[in-house]
């Protein structure tokens, strides 16, 4: 995104030493692709969803660090640090969204070069893809294949333990396949409700929903870019909430500006549910639990 910070010169300088002296020390660790011989892989994940997948994947054959962890914290505002830096160095695998989302990311990897490291970048391997909507995550067809692609990650860098990839996968799949039920149940009740969104992170479920998005575009884009919206969306989506013209706000609590709290104040006002979302995982959740609890949050207020 186009108002994310990006590390200094002088920090990323500083990084780069401190990373290739590690990755040195750490060159005859294990992780060789093909290794027949099971152990603990090293993964950094840049966000905590994609740490959850890979631990349900992994389970106790990989020790994860995930960056963005802090529901509370936009993530838009991140800065990396040189404790990122240093796991990212030890790393065997690591796991980043990509697509302009974190390309602090890609700094810490080109400031600690490692040709047996694998990277997985969600960005490219998924399949479902919004124009200028770099949120691949909140699309369950998306976050199947991505898992898929972890799996064999993991099985490269650790054979002896395919077994254990494929079944914790399947559990894994079987589990996203019930949210996808879920949201074909909401779509058959629900299909074609007006909604409001604040920005552009859940048009990758509003449209297997079969929601109707009224929020005018630019204004969802603006503000999760970071930037003001245009004078005339915002006048567009003001109206849209004082006139009830939409049945229900779905609101991205990690990215709040005093635009989107107006719209949040507006809606209370008229009585019209609110449904909270979030850009990284909250604590104590699972990717599954964390989807499917948005959506059953969804639904009660569709039906409200």
């Amino acid at each position: 995104m186009s108002s994310r910070k990006r590390l200094s010169f002088s920090l990323l300088c500083a990084c780069m030493v401190l990373l290739l002296c590690t990755a040195c020390g750490n060159a005859g660790s294990g992780g060789n692709a093909g290794n027949t011989t099971s152990k603990v892989i090293s993964v950094v994940a840049a966000e905590n969803f994609y740490g959850d997948l890979v631990q349900q994947i992994g389970g106790n054959h990989v020790d994860v660090v995930s960056i963005l962890s802090d529901p509370d914290v936009d993530p838009h505002e991140y800065e990396s640090n040189v404790q990122n830096a240093t796991a990212v160095a030890k790393a065997q695998l690591v796991i980043e969204n990509s697509g302009g989302y974190d390309d602090w990311m890609d700094k810490l990897l080109s400031g600690s070069p490692n040709s047996s490291r694998l990277v997985v970048k969600a960005f490219d391997v998924a399949r479902v893809k919004l124009e200028d909507n770099e949120h691949v995550w909140y699309s369950i067809d998306n976050a199947q294949t991505i898992a898929q692609t972890i799996t064999e990650r993991l099985k490269q860098l650790d054979s002896a333990d395919a077994a254990t990839f494929d079944s914790n996968l399947q559990k894994l799949n079987t589990a996203l396949q019930q949210i996808q039920q879920k949201i074909t149940a909401i779509k058959s009740k629900h299909a074609n409700t007006p909604v409001a969104l604040t920005e552009t992170i859940f048009l990758y479920q509003s449209g297997p929903l079969g929601l109707h998005v009224l929020t005018p575009t630019e204004f969802q884009k603006a503000v999760a870019e970071g930037n003001d919206p245009p004078a005339n969306t915002v006048i567009t989506a003001d109206d849209q909430i004082n006139q009830q013209q939409v049945k229900v706000l779905i609101y991205n609590e990690q990215t709040s500006t005093a635009v989107t709290l107006k719209l949040q104040h507006d809606a209370q006002a008229h009585h019209i549910p609110i449904v909270a979302v979030t850009e990284t995982m909250p604590k104590g959740k699972t990717y599954q639990s964390w989807m499917s609890d948005q959506l059953t949050a969804l639904e009660q207020a569709l039906g409200a």
